[in-house]
């Protein structure tokens, strides 16, 4: 599983993640985490690249922490 950069996002750190499955597309999953705890969430779409991947967990997280629906 390969973890491009997390991003700050008001008080949480946002970290996209990716991984390559059996059928040769992209995984995508995200990581929202606040001091301790973090909650991963695993994405439904598949993704012909590892950068469109990372870019859509990233925006899912971000959208996620910003109009509040982690809970």
């Amino acid at each position: 599983m390969q973890t491009p950069q997390a991003h700050e996002v008001g008080r949480y750190l946002v970290t996209p993640m990716t991984k390559l499955t059996e059928t040769g597309q992209y995984a995508a999953s995200v990581s929202i985490r606040r001091g301790m705890h973090d909650r991963v969430f695993r994405l439904i779409p598949r993704f012909d690249n590892a950068t469109h991947a990372a870019r859509y967990a990233l925006a899912q997280g971000r959208h996620f922490v910003l109009n509040n629906q982690l809970a």
